[in-house]
């Protein structure tokens, strides 16, 4: 079956040999791998450590070239400049500089991308709420302890709105909420069709937002699968119901040791994850309004990261080249009651204007000189209205 997407990664044989001071072969870091990252996909990266993992990554941001094989991003070398703007990078360390505070950070990072001086402040603005270091905005940076660090790091990973972010341990140093809203931001992410590649320790992690893993042991992959198809236990039923009154139990229990013959099975209660209870915990000393001197809580999604926002000139010149003038007029002129002779006079000037658009504007009238025409209507039914109600 033909695939109908273009891989935003693409692997074919990639390989990575170091070598020392004489030339001479060290440590092949990657051998010959292949592998391939969808649009919209969120991928885990896994291996122990030493396991190839940082090097594959380097390879994808063109900080180290392949020995042998290919590696694409976008279609194109990950060398290219194009390229590198549609990416987004959090290493496992911020590197960050410990002077400039947090807006300073942000702005410098957004200066880098060449936007501009509005745009950087409005996304600064959002960033800085997402990851609840807003009221730290003003602080250098060097003070801040590892997980506000690590917000900061996020935050400018996400500067230029990129299509693919490569996040190296995102959750280390956070705490369990921390956590949770980062993982509920990559998921945010995901649902707006971007690419989201993870290296991380944290299994669980990996496990609650991945759709996709690649395990990599000695420089080769070892694995690589959707979760669900790897982790599924097919020889196991698990059953969950509601409490069950104690006849029915011993009804179910009989049932099973019969058609079981004498196989072991087990009957518990489900439990939910500390990582659950201790954010009920969180969440319930939030609406008691509990005062902390620590990190606050995410202030939602960047809204320019959401792009559900619509241009509003975009849709005004939508309506006008969808209805005809006609039309628009005439809803105009049935807005306004006609009751007097100064309404009488509103109605000519509509009817007049309605006239002069129709038959000054040939077929294929641009947009804009249309809405010239109903702006100019506009303004004598304003003057008109603002007349009246001087009378």
């Amino acid at each position: 079956m033909e695939n109908n997407y273009e891989p935003v990664v693409q692997a074919v044989g990639l390989t990575k040999m170091f070598r020392d001071f004489w030339h001479r072969p060290k440590a092949r870091a990657v051998n010959g791998i292949d592998f391939e990252i969808k649009p919209g996909e969120v991928v885990g990266l896994l291996g122990p450590n030493g396991s190839g993992k940082s090097t594959t990554v380097k390879m994808l941001l063109g900080l180290l070239y392949p020995t042998g094989g290919k590696v694409t991003v976008f279609g194109k070398s990950p060398r290219e400049v194009e390229t590198k703007r549609e990416i987004g990078y959090l290493p496992e360390e911020s590197y960050l500089y410990k002077f400039l505070t947090a807006e300073e950070t942000l702005n410098f990072f957004g200066s880098l991308f060449n936007i501009s001086a509005e745009d950087r402040k409005r996304r600064i603005d959002q960033l800085l709420d997402m990851v609840g270091l807003a009221h730290a905005r003003y602080r250098r940076v060097g003070e801040f302890s590892k997980g506000m660090a690590r917000r900061i790091g996020l935050a400018q990973a996400m500067i230029n709105d990129p299509a693919f972010l490569i996040l190296d341990e995102p959750t280390s140093g956070l705490d369990p909420l921390g956590c949770r809203e980062v993982k509920d931001l990559i998921l945010a992410l995901k649902k707006r069709g971007k690419t989201v590649l993870i290296t991380s320790h944290l299994l669980s992690d990996v496990e609650d937002i991945c759709d996709r893993v690649i395990i990599l042991y000695g420089g080769k992959i070892r694995a690589e699968g959707a979760l669900d198809e790897l982790l599924t236990v097919s020889d196991k039923t698990r059953i969950l119901t509601p409490q069950l009154p104690k006849e029915a139990m011993e009804k179910l229990l009989g049932l099973l040791r019969e058609n079981l013959h004498g196989e072991q099975f087990n009957v518990d209660h489900p439990r939910r994850t500390l990582e659950e209870f201790f954010l009920d915990v969180i969440s319930q000393a939030r609406r008691e309004s509990v005062e902390t001197a620590g990190v606050s809580g995410s202030g939602g999604i960047a809204e320019y990261l959401v792009g559900d926002k619509e241009d509003k000139n975009a849709v005004l010149n939508s309506l006008l080249q969808e209805t005809p003038v006609e039309e628009k007029t005439a809803a105009v002129a049935a807005a306004v009651p006609a009751k007097s002779s100064a309404d009488e006079k509103i109605a000519s000037v509509l009817e007049t204007e309605k006239t002069a658009a129709v038959s000054e504007a040939p077929a294929t009238a641009r947009s804009g000189d249309t809405a010239e025409n109903i702006r100019r209507a506009n303004d004598k039914l304003d003057s008109l209205l603002g007349g009246k109600s001087g009378e």
